[in-house]
């Protein structure tokens, strides 16, 4: 089964250190478990644009529509066997120590 983690800040997390991140590290481990799909850090929300669609009008605002502290900086697609072994993973990853990891099972289309 496939699973998202999403790779967010958290400014209650331990501070960064950068001799701690061990990332390429992680990324070789699940390559080497044939685990990796898809994986990359994304631009800051300042960057983003968020679309909305009301009463056929298209609304574009700038970063995100919420406001939060607490930022998507990245994100993973896992195949694992199943959510044990997702949790595994995102435990193992750096982020869980200077941010936080959430997983999300993906939900398929039934067609």
């Amino acid at each position: 089964m496939r699973y998202l983690l999403l790779v967010c800040d958290d400014p209650t997390a331990e501070p960064y250190r950068p001799e701690d991140d061990d990332i390429v590290d992680w990324v070789a481990e699940n390559d080497r478990r044939s685990l990796s799909v898809l994986g990359d850090r994304l631009r800051p929300p300042a960057d983003a644009r968020t679309v909305r669609v009301r009463s056929g009008q298209l609304l574009v605002t700038d970063g995100p529509f919420a406001e939060t502290q607490e930022t998507v900086a990245g994100f993973d697609v896992l195949e694992c066997a199943d959510l044990d072994e997702a949790l595994d993973r995102a435990a193992a990853h750096p982020m869980a120590r200077f941010g936080r990891i959430e997983v999300r099972p993906f939900w398929p289309l039934d067609l």
